[in-house]
């Protein structure tokens, strides 16, 4: 066997990318994890705690405490600090410039983006994003018997995709945990959504690739192409 079919060899044999990430797929809007376990992820708002009165942020910080203490599960927060991508809003602009048909508004709109061309390359522009991951490990789930968890926990370790059956059982918990932390955010003052599955690849993508993301935008999911492993 020459070097070159040696080395073609090799190369064939190396693990995808994808068995070294702990998703499994991603469905419904839910993340499935190899390990059985379900994530939902809901995007918020925030607030500037620190314009706030005094009475203001006790109340915000009560009400903060309130909602940890009505909640029997872990959650995650993660906030993304990503540079802006401008080049959408820019592709825009131009679009209402070129069909101005009123000449003053024309050469308002290019005087406008010409500023918001300098002032990008003046330095970077960052934006930040608040994410809440909220988990469901049938193991982890306390208003089950401990034998149903048992169970539950037993066959997930032995394949990587739910069941349909199990699955839809698992997201309708998942379900109640997120609409019970929706409410507890939204008592706070605070807008939440939670993140489809389009929203979740895209999520994902950015994550583990951001600087192809920044250049290059991710196709919806109905025109993706995923290999199987």
């Amino acid at each position: 066997m020459s070097d070159e079919k040696v080395k073609k060899k090799k190369s064939n044999s190396r693990p995808a990318t994808q068995t070294h990430l702990l998703i499994s797929e991603i469905k419904d809007g839910v993340v499935v994890l190899k390990d059985g376990t379900l994530r939902a992820v809901l995007m918020t708002s925030s607030i500037n705690f620190s314009l706030k009165s005094e009475d203001e942020q006790n109340a915000l910080i009560s009400s903060y405490v309130g909602f940890l203490n009505s909640i029997d599960f872990p959650l995650q927060i993660v906030v993304q600090s990503r540079q802006l991508q401008i080049k959408p809003y820019m592709e825009k602009l131009r679009e209402i410039e070129r069909q101005q048909a009123n000449e003053l508004l024309r050469v308002q709109t290019a005087d406008y983006r010409s500023f918001v061309e300098e002032l990008v390359q003046m330095g970077q522009i960052m934006t930040k994003k608040f994410f809440v991951i909220v988990p469901y490990d049938p193991a982890s789930n306390k208003r089950k018997g401990f034998f149903t968890r048992f169970k539950e926990v037993l066959k997930p370790a032995l394949t990587v995709r739910l069941k349909e059956q199990r699955f839809a059982q698992r997201k309708g918990d998942l379900d109640m945990r997120v609409r019970q932390v929706m409410q507890g955010l939204e008592s706070m003052g605070l807008q939440t959504i939670q993140l489809d599955t389009q929203s979740l690849i895209e999520l994902y993508y950015s994550t583990y690739n951001p600087d192809i993301a920044f250049a290059e935008q991710l196709q919806p999911v109905e025109q993706l192409q995923v290999e199987n492993i």
